[in-house]
């Protein structure tokens, strides 16, 4: 980034923007939930193939928490995303406390995300856009939350190793984000090439 354009300043943007992003996703997924348990026969619009599989997510047997399923949970948790993200844009500074928090919690949601991956990957042999769109925003507020607490030391890392290559993080933050997602869409073009191979 350069001089004039900081994380401090564009991160509440980051957290806002990849907030409702899984808002929409999450309602999206609600709707289809939703729908399906009042008609069986209900086809979601992102059944697209026999990969791209909305429904075949959304019925799988056990994808609750407490009897609610798991996109009532994100309409939760991105709602909060997005206030948190609004109240540092209307210059609320919480605490170092707070921020520690944040990032345990957005790490567990990214764990979470990816937990999710792996079982529609492996087990349904599905993937959901909708639920591919929270990995994405999960990943994204996680990774400048971890950037943003360590540039305003809110959580300091002495660690030499770290020191020396934060430099390089810093200078390639993007850069490294976009490759972690290649290396995910290459995982999964590999895992279904079954598939996308014989259409191409």
């Amino acid at each position: 980034m350069s001089k004039n354009i900081t994380l401090s300043k564009v991160f509440p943007f980051i957290v806002i923007v990849m907030a409702v992003i899984g808002l929409l996703a999450s309602f999206a997924l609600t709707y289809d939930t939703l729908s399906i348990a009042h008609n069986p026969n209900y086809k979601p619009s992102c059944n697209l193939n026999p990969v791209i599989s909305c429904g075949d997510v959304i019925n799988t047997r056990g994808d609750n928490i407490f009897g609610l399923p798991y996109p009532y949970y994100g309409i939760a948790a991105f709602a909060t995303l997005l206030t948190v993200g609004v109240t540092m844009l209307a210059g609320g500074k919480p605490n170092k406390y707070y921020w520690r928090a944040f990032l345990v919690v957005s790490g567990l949601g990214v764990i979470g995300a990816y937990a999710l991956l792996l079982k529609s990957v492996f087990k349904i042999h599905a993937l959901c856009p909708f639920c591919l769109s929270v990995d994405v925003a999960t990943t994204t507020i996680f990774w400048y939350a971890l950037l943003y607490i360590v540039d305003n030391k809110y959580l300091v890392l002495n660690n030499t190793t770290f020191k020396k290559i934060y430099p390089f993080i810093r200078r390639h933050h993007l850069d490294i984000l976009l490759f972690w997602f290649i290396l995910v869409i290459a995982f999964l073009l590999n895992h279904f090439w079954y598939y996308y191979g014989k259409h191409l």
